[in-house]
């Protein structure tokens, strides 16, 4: 509610429905939970500024919903810092549903950096991936296994790869141990029109996922894309992909350095450590076993 399909421009002073509708939103919850035993959960969006997001938090809370829908869109130019601060301030009125907008659409990008310290506010209830990015969507996924939290709900607004999303098992080596987290449920797409045939597609996949052998490839094709995201440095623009690849090479002894022919292409800040993690999580898909026992006769040849 209060989000896309209720049209962000409600905000508008010169349309003022914001309220109206939600109170509208509200009283239908209460006719179709007079009808449950299990009360539907009440989710509403919040946009813009610190100041302006409290604001419809509060309103949210008067209101009766449950967790707010934070979008990050107006907060193009803030830091980590200013953003986890900005979500602090909202969860510190009503629980806090984490959203990654498109870039097309108003959203902004969202480092797996960020990902983590957003983890650590305890009112975080879950997260929306609308990213419509494999690689920012494994930064989430990522974070969320590396926070340790199993009570942090994961929701796939990737209109280009809902189903993939809900089938897929994202596996990752945390501190030694494999820690696997799924999408739960989608969100936009053709929920928002089509809403009987979405839910029993979910269904569906719930029941895919539950197989082994979809399972696997799935999570292959996660560990592929991880490892794809990491040597061609997509956390930064791909700025450091020829490096990338380099640095492997020089790794597996094939090359003598790292060093481009334009002394401007250097590996990003932390790309060496992630080669490193990567190497470490996915042995399986490397091949450096066998690079060594050819090694010495390939370069003599």
């Amino acid at each position: 509610m209060a989000v896309h399909t209720t049209q962000f421009a409600i905000r508008d002073p010169r349309v003022a429905l914001f309220e109206l509708l939600l109170e509208l939103a509200r009283d239908e919850f209460d006719r179709l939970d007079a009808k449950r035993s299990l009360p539907l959960v009440r989710v509403g969006g919040i946009c813009g500024s610190t100041k302006q997001a409290t604001g419809e938090a509060g309103t949210l809370t008067s209101l009766g919903f449950h967790a707010s829908l934070l979008n990050l869109g107006a907060m193009r130019d803030a830091n980590d810092d200013q953003l986890i601060d900005h979500c602090r301030a909202v969860a510190e009125i009503i629980p806090v549903f984490g959203f990654y907008l498109h870039t097309a659409v108003g959203g902004r990008e969202l480092s797996h950096a960020f990902w983590r310290r957003f983890l650590e506010i305890d009112k975080v209830v879950a997260i929306k991936v609308a990213a419509f990015n494999r690689y920012q969507t494994i930064d989430v996924v990522r974070a969320v296994a590396e926070s340790g939290r199993d009570d942090v709900a994961l929701y796939t607004g990737n209109d280009d790869n809902i189903v993939a999303d809900l089938v897929t098992p994202f596996r990752f080596d945390v501190n030694g141990a494999l820690v696997e987290r799924r999408f739960v449920g989608g969100l936009l797409g053709h929920w928002a029109v089509w809403t009987k045939c979405a839910v029993e597609l979910l269904d569906r996949c719930h029941a895919i996922a539950r197989g082994d052998d979809v399972g696997d490839w799935m999570r292959t094709n996660i560990e592929v894309t991880d490892m794809n995201a990491v040597i061609f440095d997509a956390a930064n623009g791909f700025s450091g992909c020829i490096p990338g690849v380099q640095e492997v090479l020089t790794r597996a002894g094939l090359l003598e350095h790292n060093i481009c022919l334009d002394p401007n292409e250097v590996l990003s800040p932390g790309q060496a450590e992630q080669i490193d993690r990567i190497c470490v999580a996915y042995p399986h898909l490397t091949d450096d076993d066998f690079v060594a026992v050819h090694r010495d006769s390939w370069l003599r040849s």
